[in-house]
């Protein structure tokens, strides 16, 4: 059987629905964004005066943000002016004839606009909104404008995340926006589900910034709950689990290592010649261990010091040792293992010749996702948008752009 045999089809999984993106920056879009590799159709609206901020967002090269042709894959940008009552009303006119709307805009200025999903249900009782927020649509802090930068704070995440002594430290990557886009990604679906399965309207969907990595974090919540104890910063150590922990090699790399299965813990101790702790009761109960966890972090640190990365790999990988390399993004892309579930793919684009991505995550046996395009210029759809979607004629359209509507 040929390779293209093998390749499922490109995915038609979400075709038929119509997704109106009308959010900005990370999260939200980024929820459009996992739709659109799996075949929705996703109409990305933007101001006419600058577009979407994550265009300008990050590294640049010759002036095009290398984030936004990512968040933007797949999409059909239409330029719209929302701040006037033509924009608005052609947004409404849109809604009518999509499936889902995302929006992240402060919710008194959707009501004030007419775009909240009060007003949208009453043109399309089917449509399905996604409203992301920092604080979310009810509380004393649902007016205030929140990135994940706040999400990474209040969540509790920054607050476990660094050395023991050393300050709260805070990712150095988009982690709440991420979260966050995952749990609306698959609100979005339930929603869906919940409409056409069992025959029901559509409905809102209130996501913020915060709740979604709380919910990863919750380990903190369990304990304090129940022990009274508040978790602390522990460095790359964990108090559920030991050995775990990034160790330096001899030659000044690094692997990381996880015993969280008590098995693994005795296979780490018999690789690196400590038989006598597998026999030793404080170190082989899982809970007496853990009393003894810098102890045990200080006899792996000093094996895997006296050997370089790739000697130590090996006899850990021999022994069935949950470890693995550090990687920076060089190491990631060369990996056989990434190489050879095709983890990344090169796109061809107008303004950077081509652009490599990371492809589509979940993997179906029977489609496969898409990156048909990474972000276009700003507007580039607007004609064909309006006149596909809304029947609109070139003179209308055209009286939109002398009007600076679009």
């Amino acid at each position: 059987m040929s390779e293209q045999e093998n390749t499922p089809p490109r995915s038609t999984m979400l075709s038929g629905i119509r997704v109106l993106d009308m959010a900005t920056l990370a999260a939200a879009p980024l929820a459009a964004t996992y739709l659109g590799e799996f075949g929705a159709d996703v109409i990305k609206v933007e101001q006419p005066q600058g577009g979407d901020a994550i265009r300008g967002w990050g590294v640049q090269r010759n002036g095009i943000g290398l984030m936004w042709k990512s968040v933007g894959r797949n999409k059909r940008s239409v330029t719209i002016d929302l701040r006037t009552d033509d924009g608005q009303k052609l947004l409404r006119e849109l809604a009518t004839q999509c499936d889902v709307v995302i929006a992240n805009t402060r919710p008194l200025t959707l009501r004030k606009w007419g775009l909240d999903y009060e007003q949208l249900r009453q043109v399309n009782p089917k449509l399905v909104m996604l409203h992301i927020t920092g604080f979310g649509l009810e509380g004393p802090k649902a007016p205030r404008p929140g990135f994940g930068t706040l999400g990474e704070a209040m969540s509790g995440f920054a607050h476990l995340t660094g050395e023991a002594d050393g300050p709260p430290t805070l990712p150095a990557f988009m982690l709440a926006d991420g979260v966050a886009s995952l749990n609306a990604a698959y609100a979005v679906m339930m929603a869906l589900y919940h409409r056409d399965v069992h025959g029901a309207d559509g409905q809102l969907i209130d996501i913020n910034l915060i709740d979604p990595l709380a919910r990863l974090v919750e380990q903190s919540l369990l304990t304090y709950d129940q022990t009274g104890e508040i978790p602390r910063r522990a460095g790359n150590k964990w108090d559920i689990s030991a050995p775990r922990n990034t160790y330096r090699t001899s030659d000044d790399k690094w692997l990381a290592l996880s015993a969280s299965a008590p098995t693994i813990a005795m296979r780490v101790f018999r690789a690196i010649g400590r038989e006598d702790l597998v026999e030793h009761n404080d170190f082989a109960d899982p809970q007496r261990r853990l009393a003894r966890a810098t102890e045990v972090d200080s006899i792996v640190a000093a094996w895997v010091s006296a050997r370089t990365l790739d000697e130590a790999m090996r006899v850990f990988e021999d022994a069935e040792i949950a470890a693995a390399p550090v990687y920076d993004i060089t190491d990631l892309i060369d990996d056989e293992q990434m190489k050879a579930r095709g983890v990344f793919v090169r796109i061809d684009d107008d303004d950077l010749d081509s652009m490599l991505v990371q492809a589509p995550v979940p993997r179906f046996s029977g489609s496969e996702g898409i990156v048909d395009s990474l972000g276009p210029a700003l507007g580039a759809h607007t004609d064909d948008v309006l006149a596909e979607v809304l029947g609109m004629d070139a003179a209308s359209i055209a009286d939109l752009h002398a009007r600076n509507i679009v």
